[in-house]
């Protein structure tokens, strides 16, 4: 294998370059890999943590009653929430920049066929419309042409990237609508409360799913000969 600073050739068995000390490429993109499920689990880890903790706001509100709401308490303890939602988008989009440069590798890497071409890694998650249904198509596309699968595998692999996908929208979705949301009436407050569990539920299961792809697709490839 080539060495992508010096091009001097480095064994399989070794993990840097004897000429200049580099990397392997594959040892690189493994260790990618590694920071991009690594921050998929913190992300997974605060999205969990914060629907747990709206959860233990659902029975103080069911056991209330229209006399004794006070919106006022409601919105100060519901206010920190929208709060980390926020910081949970940054950390989103922190996450989606490293894990955006692993697909771009992850896709030189495998060998195809692809319905898109390797621009639309990065146009597909920024273009609007599009960016609804291009990124699963071309999450699928690496992950099946990176290992060998049978028809049955492949539609097990479809399913698990539409969930991640479903889940990854409606997280968005729900989050939006949870910052919103008013806590008015003890109905609204009350609706407040589900409307931000389910949207951490979604987030936690959304990064869930894609730590199952980043784990299979990176194994897969550092596995097999790099093909770029």
């Amino acid at each position: 294998m080539p060495c992508a600073l010096c091009g001097d050739i480095i064994p399989a068995e070794v993990a840097r370059c004897p000429a200049c000390g580099a990397w392997a490429r594959r040892r690189d993109f493994r260790a990618v890999g590694i920071a991009v499920f690594m921050l998929l689990g913190f992300n997974a880890f605060i999205a969990l943590g914060s629907g747990i903790s709206l959860l233990r706001l659902i029975n103080p509100l069911h056991d209330a009653t229209h006399d004794t709401y006070d919106p006022a308490t409601t919105g100060k303890a519901l206010g920190p929430y929208a709060d980390v939602f926020l910081i949970c988008g940054a950390m989103a989009v922190i996450t989606g920049l490293l894990y955006l440069g692993w697909l771009w590798r992850a896709y030189r890497q495998s060998a195809g066929p692809h319905r898109h071409r390797q621009a639309w890694v990065v146009f597909g998650w920024v273009l609007p419309v599009v960016n609804l249904w291009i990124p699963p198509r071309l999450v699928y596309d690496i992950w099946v042409s990176s290992g060998r699968y049978r028809t049955a595998e492949r539609h097990a692999v479809g399913l698990i990237v539409a969930g991640w996908w479903a889940c990854v929208l409606l997280g968005i979705g729900l989050a939006k609508l949870f910052a919103g949301s008013s806590v008015n009436t003890l109905a609204d407050a009350r609706y407040s409360v589900h409307l931000g569990v389910a949207a951490a539920a979604f987030q936690a299961l959304a990064a869930a799913l894609c730590m199952i792809n980043v784990f299979q697709i990176t194994r897969l490839q550092v596995r097999s000969p790099v093909l770029h």
